[in-house]
């Protein structure tokens, strides 16, 4: 059983300035992903490691869960930033067996498009909001579309 929770980045600035890739959160940001990472907590949906986009947005939301959830900091894997479905997909199928549980944090649209096409789920993801999906399969090479069940999805307006 693999469970795979998606996470897409907390809100973050549109000031001009900022490279895309350089984009910090707003404080509004950091309220949403202190939020959704109490959520978790409360319901003892904890990942055993993160793995997010190397951009600033989502590192900063990466950092806030796993301060939150008590969990190392999260691995950066730089193909997830700006990432297509396919893209994203091939992170995931690479992802290490030897964990069940595991959070990618990421951008939309591709957050959007890997949980439809995991779960055949049609779901606003706005900043912040969180999918987990639930798989009946013992590595992450075995996921296929509609593969998995949607089991938990909230947002911070939720």
């Amino acid at each position: 059983m693999k469970k795979l929770l998606l996470i897409r980045h907390a809100k973050a600035t549109h000031e001009s300035g900022y490279a895309d890739f350089k984009r910090p959160l707003t404080d509004k940001g950091f309220e949403q992903a202190e939020l959704m990472a109490t959520r978790l907590q409360v319901k003892s949906l904890q990942p055993q490691i993160l793995v997010a986009s190397p951009a600033l947005r989502t590192l900063s939301t990466a950092n806030v869960f796993s301060q939150i959830l008590g969990l190392k900091q999260a691995i950066t894997h730089k193909e997830i930033y700006d990432a297509s479905e396919s893209a994203l997909l091939k992170v995931i199928y690479e992802l290490p067996d030897n964990k069940d549980f595991i959070a990618l944090v990421g951008h939309n649209p591709g957050i959007s498009q890997v949980l439809y096409y995991l779960s055949g789920a049609i779901k606003d993801v706005p900043p912040c909001a969180i999918a987990l999906i639930e798989f009946d399969a013992d590595s992450w090479a075995e996921l296929h579309e509609g593969a998995g069940k949607l089991i938990h999805y909230d947002t911070p307006k939720s």
